[in-house]
């Protein structure tokens, strides 16, 4: 396997200063807000890997049911003819799903680099591990940052044909104003016939999406307030976690679902030397899982200056995978 880790990276200094920088601005604003972003360090993405293997979180099975059982549908509208090309995965997380779609790839002989970008080294060095012995003639390079610095270095290393990929409906962990303004850049930062596919989760049964967030184990509670613990270990925090409960909400008609942190009683937080205070029950807003109408995707896309190319659904129909090409 080529496995290249991206010259580029930021250093471990510079990483830490953005974390503190981003959770400070971020626990002084009024409301308080959190970015979901820091959830996965290492305790983060075993969490994750629970909340994904747990019966009511529909969300990976619905996707991965697309990218196990209508590979080639994928594939003909996704990949540009025989040419060379890069495939890029935006938060690719162990690559359970896409990894279907790289086995049929290299079956068909395509001639393409699997780019994996993700915020976590440590998701990154088990994505490595388990290509490197699943994949061993594959090509593929790491590139550990956020996805549009990363989509840059993509552009840099190869003038091929980019095929990006964004899954699991982390685009609904965007607020609506949020999305537009990324599927434009992600347009700006695409050339002319490259191709993208993200998934969105669409709106369903309202129990059916709340039960997949607010589960009794307390798995999903556990990974909001693994956050909390992360600023403890990195920032220097001293959060009680048994001062914070997870609160979880969702609103059919909008189809925001939404995570929040609730402060059980008055308190003062000191991360390094700033204090955060805290009302009794005042929120810490952690997480958005935005639900969407197919003509709510369609109108994205179009907004954002894209063709679109096609979609796929899963077989319950609860989950869809849109295609579309830069203009």
């Amino acid at each position: 396997m080529n496995v290249q880790l991206d010259p580029y990276a930021k250093t471990e200094k510079n990483t830490v200063d953005q974390f503190r920088s981003d959770i400070l601005n971020g626990l002084q604003n009024m409301p308080k807000k959190l970015s979901s972003k820091y959830f996965y360090d290492k305790t983060g993405d075993h969490l994750f890997q629970k909340i994904m293997a747990m019966p009511s979180y529909y969300l990976t099975r619905c996707e991965l049911d697309i990218f196990k059982n209508k590979t080639d549908e994928l594939i003909e509208l996704l990949i540009p003819g025989n040419e060379p090309f890069d495939l890029i995965e935006l938060g690719a997380g162990d690559a359970m799903k896409s990894s279907y779609l790289l086995e049929q790839l290299i079956k068909k002989e395509f001639n393409f680099t699997y780019m994996p970008i993700d915020i976590s080294g440590n998701i990154l060095s088990i994505l490595h591990e388990k290509l490197s012995s699943r994949f061993p003639e594959m090509k593929i390079t790491c590139l550990e940052g956020d996805y549009f610095e990363m989509l840059q270095k993509a552009a840099s290393l190869s003038d091929r044909r980019k095929v990006v990929m964004f899954l699991g409906s982390n685009i609904g962990n965007m607020t609506p104003e949020e999305a537009e303004v990324f599927c434009l850049h992600l347009n700006k930062n695409l050339s002319p016939k490259d191709r993208v596919l993200i998934g969105f989760d669409l709106k369903k049964n309202p129990h059916i999406i709340l039960d997949a967030y607010n589960d009794k184990e307390g798995i999903t509670a556990a990974f909001n307030l693994n956050l909390l613990t992360r600023i403890n270990h990195e920032l220097g925090g001293n959060f009680d976690l048994t001062q914070f409960q997870h609160y979880q909400t969702y609103d059919p008609v909008t189809g925001a679902c939404r995570s929040f942190l609730v402060s059980l009683t008055g308190q003062q937080v000191t991360i390094g030397d700033i204090v955060i205070s805290f009302e009794e029950n005042e929120l810490i807003d952690m997480e958005i899982s935005q639900k969407f109408s197919p003509e709510r995707i369609r109108e994205l896309g179009e907004k954002s200056g894209f063709s679109i190319t096609g979609e796929i659904r899963d077989s319950k129909k609860w989950f869809l995978d849109t295609i579309w090409q830069a203009k």
